[in-house]
């Protein structure tokens, strides 16, 4: 185990925005998630001196939201890592705390990416050794990473959309999910085709949103008006930026941050109670399943099979219906952490689950 377990608390958290925000700029959308994290943890915009922000529009995310705001930071970082960012961010902030960098550290994210252009917009530089072939970034690399564990171990299209069907299902418990309405495997491999393998209800929504959470000590995290939720654990680990550098398109760099995460936190698997992972894609949620040691490579697809991470299956995965029908702003990175941080205060609802103590939250980039 780490000394850094533990050495912060989440002391609020909160999301503004989901789904369609007309009107509203990202910074807005931002804005919004913030006042609303900080009237969680019953705190004010002056009480944070800590300001951790990945953007997708602005190369100075932390910058930007800070004048926008009229924060003073003692410490900020707007490291841009895709959508794991804000994930890597919390471990950041974890150590900043831990050094008396800054007292109150706030990890923000937003888009409108729905409502400012309608369609999935890719923000990343044409790679010269990809972009010769015509590649529909990053919907083309996850097929790619499909058909290849479909060849690999005999996965099948409908274990990909048994993911599909069980976020649906959870979504349906969440009334802040952007799509709600029942969804069968049927439906899935008869959507309108995207890129073999997917149809577009293998891909994740195109939604506005915006989320944040607030980090401070322990000691000062008791004191206010929530739960706090400490945070035992985290580790980061990124191997390519490139579909085309990598090794092996079945095995993600999960497969090293996962087991690391757990050993700071002094934690196995079998004590995790529910797991939120990054669901841009069916194919993800096998994948990082397996990585993140919670099945054997090349068993996610079978893992998956007859509702196991539905609501009532064997595995609680994605409480608040992930990526792929509850909402997905660009970067999905801060909601699969908001829905933990939720799930383990009980503040969820139809979709709570009982008593749990021990949530996983994942990030990709």
């Amino acid at each position: 185990m780490s000394g850094l377990r533990g050495a912060a608390s989440i002391a609020g958290a909160g999301t503004y925005g989901l789904g369609e925000a007309p009107g509203q700029s990202e910074l807005e959308i931002t804005a919004g998630a913030v006042r609303a994290a900080l009237d969680d943890a019953g705190l004010k915009t002056a009480d944070v001196d800590g300001v951790f922000c990945a953007s997708m529009t602005y190369n100075m995310g932390s910058l930007t939201l800070c004048e926008y705001l009229g924060i003073a930071p003692k410490f900020s970082d707007s490291s841009m890592i895709g959508g794991s960012s804000n994930l890597a961010h919390l471990l950041t902030a974890m150590m900043a705390i831990a050094t008396g960098q800054c007292d109150v550290a706030l990890v923000a994210y937003g888009s409108n990416q729905r409502s400012a252009s309608g369609r999935l917009v890719s923000t990343s530089r044409p790679d010269p050794f990809e972009s010769p072939y015509g590649p529909r970034q990053p919907i083309t690399s996850y097929a790619l990473a499909a058909s290849r564990h479909m060849h690999e171990y005999g996965t099948t299209r409908e274990q990909l959309a048994e993911v599909a069907t069980a976020a649906r299902a959870w979504a349906a418990l969440n009334p802040d999910a952007f799509l709600r309405e029942p969804l069968t495997i049927a439906d899935v491999l008869a959507s309108r085709p995207i890129s073999d393998p997917f149809t577009v209800r293998d891909c994740c929504l195109v939604t506005d949103g915006g989320g944040a959470v607030i980090l401070t000590s322990p000691e000062r995290a008791r004191d206010l008006q929530r739960p706090p939720v400490p945070v035992l654990g985290g580790a980061m680990a990124h191997w390519h930026r490139a579909i085309t550098n990598m090794p092996d398109l079945t095995v993600t760099a999960a497969n090293e941050s996962g087991p690391r995460a757990c050993a700071m936190a002094g934690v196995s698997t079998s004590d995790i109670d529910l797991v939120e992972v990054y669901d841009a894609f069916t194919i993800n949620t096998i994948v990082f399943l397996e990585d993140l040691g919670f099945c054997a490579k090349g068993e996610g697809g079978a893992f998956v099979e007859n509702g196991a991470i539905a609501p009532g299956g064997r595995l609680v995965v994605n409480t608040n219906g992930g990526g792929l029908s509850c909402c997905h702003p660009g970067m999905y990175g801060i909601f699969p952490l908001i829905e933990a941080v939720r799930q383990l205060r009980g503040d969820c609802g139809e979709r709570q689950q009982p008593s749990p103590e021990i949530a996983l939250a994942h990030g990709n980039g």
